[in-house]
């Protein structure tokens, strides 16, 4: 139902999903986007499953990556968010919290299944850090939205250092 967890170690599950990016200068409005796992490669990347814009929990999680933004691209890390909304609801969320990274769509859950993410009609909040090679490095199950940004932060952190 909710699908398998990858194993930490292994490749990341390959996506391709529509959604929506930051506009060209800070303050426009977000733009319609398409991406993919395999057009992300040799950057780290926070990919982050939530269940639906415009809650409280998810809110909370989103401005939290939002505040934290800056440390992750000084990282080389690039952050993206997907929940089944669709990307006009996506547009709205962003505009209204200033978000400045894509969130994706994935109405029928296909991507989030394949990260054990989904129980319909909702993603779960799961979070995936995967390494510029596409292999997952972390995950987080059951995220407590408060903190987060700055938990995944650490690891990726914690993982470069390692690695240097």
């Amino acid at each position: 139902m909710g699908g398998t967890l990858p194993e930490l170690g292994a490749s990341a599950p390959g996506f391709s999903l529509d959604g929506v990016a930051p506009g060209p200068s800070k303050g426009s409005e977000a733009r319609p986007t398409h991406l993919q796992l395999a057009n992300l490669a040799g950057s780290w990347l926070v990919l982050y499953f939530y269940p639906k814009d415009f809650t409280s929990g998810c809110t909370l999680e989103a401005r939290g990556f939002q505040r934290d933004l800056s440390a992750f691209a000084a990282a080389g890390a690039q952050v993206i968010g997907i929940s089944a909304d669709d990307p006009d609801q996506h547009a709205s969320f962003c505009g209204s919290e200033g978000l400045t990274y894509p969130l994706l769509s994935d109405p029928g859950g296909q991507v989030s299944k394949a990260y054990g993410s989904w129980i319909p009609p909702f993603s779960q909040r799961h979070t995936f850090l995967i390494d510029p090679q596409g292999v997952l490095q972390a995950r987080w199950t059951a995220v407590r939205p408060a903190g987060h940004s700055q938990e995944v932060l650490a690891e990726l952190q914690r993982l470069q250092a390692v690695a240097a």
